[in-house]
Order: C-alpha cells, then sequence, then structure tokens
C-alpha cells in the first residue's frame, strides 16, 4: 500500500501495465477522462448489447464513474458529484468488464462476481470519498452529456478530471481493501491484547 506521500499521479488511458502496478490501498490523484453511468444507464448500456447496438462511448479502456451529478450553478462547471453504492451496478459490470471496461469508481463493497471479473480483466476499481462530492467536482475541467439526456442527472456524461482524488479498492490481482483493512484492523488490535 502507498502511504499517504505516496500518492501517484497518473494521466490519460489507463493500460494494462499501469493497472498490474497499483495496488489495493494505493492512493492516486487520476487526470483525464471519465464516463458518469448509474443503474439506469448500465441497464441501457446490456438492452443495447444485447440488440446487437454500439455503446455511447469506447468501453475498451475506459473509466465508468458511478455519479449522477448535481445540476452545475451559474459558473461552475458541473454541481456536486460524489461516488454512488456499487453494488446497483454490480449485475451489469461483468459483461462490461469482459468488453474492455478498464477501471470503475464508486463507494462500498462489489460481488465476488465483479471481483473475479475485474481479476479475469486486469481491471481497477477505485473508491472515492463518500460525502465530499464538491471537493470531488472541484476535479472536473469539462463536462458533455453524451447520452440519455432523458435520464437527466443519471445521463450518461463525459467528464475530463484534473487530480480527481482516488483511493485503490480492488486491484488486477483482487486484493480487495474491503477485506484487506478489517483483518489488519482485527489483526493489529489483536496483538496489542496479548
Amino acid at each position: 500500500m502507498a502511504s499517504a506521500s505516496e500518492t501517484r499521479h497518473i494521466e490519460g488511458r489507463l493500460d494494462i501495465s499501469t493497472r498490474e502496478s497499483l495496488h489495493a490501498g494505493d492512493a492516486i490523484l487520476y487526470t483525464g477522462t471519465v464516463y458518469t453511468a448509474r443503474d439506469a444507464a448500465h441497464a441501457r448500456f446490456v438492452a443495447a448489447l444485447d440488440r446487437g447496438e454500439i455503446l455511447p462511448f469506447d468501453i475498451d479502456g475506459a473509466i465508468i464513474y458511478y455519479a449522477g451529478p448535481a445540476p452545475a450553478q451559474p459558473g461552475q462547471v458541473i454541481g456536486s458529484c460524489g461516488p454512488t453504492s456499487s453494488y446497483r451496478m454490480d449485475p451489469f459490470a461483468p459483461r462490461l468488464l469482459d468488453l474492455g471496461l478498464a477501471a470503475m469508481i464508486g463507494k462500498g463493497i462489489r460481488s465476488p462476481e465483479v471481483v473475479e471479473a475485474i481479476r479475469r480483466n486486469k481491471a481497477v476499481y477505485f473508491a472515492a470519498i463518500g460525502g465530499a462530492a464538491a471537493v470531488i467536482a472541484q476535479s472536473v475541467r469539462s463536462a458533455e452529456v453524451i447520452a440519455y439526456e432523458d435520464l437527466g442527472t443519471e445521463a450518461v456524461r463525459k467528464l475530463e478530471v484534473v487530480e480527481m482524488p482516488l483511493t485503490v479498492a480492488i486491484d488486477s490481482t483482487g486484493a480487495n481493501i474491503y477485506e484487506i483493512g478489517p483483518k489488519a484492523y482485527l489483526g493489529s488490535h489483536s496483538e496489542e491484547n496479548r
């Protein structure tokens, strides 16, 4: 795990070698393109794929941020932009990962099927800070609705972000901070009690 002083700056596409270099618990600042999509958009993605249609953006190498940004106030690029609970996308994520999705950004645990698809495809799941939606919004330099405008805040948006603060929650090997963290905490406390 990287310490706070070892925060990595990553720019652009997350190729496989970059993804393999990340470890559960690493802190990163990401600069590049992310696409917002929540469960309603994911259901449409899968329906489109079932019909043999292409998705509204190239899924291969993409990063999806599970967020439904609030409307922008005057002078802002975007409103508050915090992560949504990721389990809502679990029914759809393995299929998108198998099509080349590089990473997902959200909050909370993922199903065993998603963890296996992350490992199988050498992808990454990043955790964004829940409750820090306004802080995350400051990383967004541009926001453009590219699909499903009728979904309102849940429309698919292409965001250009600069130094978006993230933590590697599940790395390309399947190592998972939601399992590692509690075990480390409990292990350290059992040592103190001896």
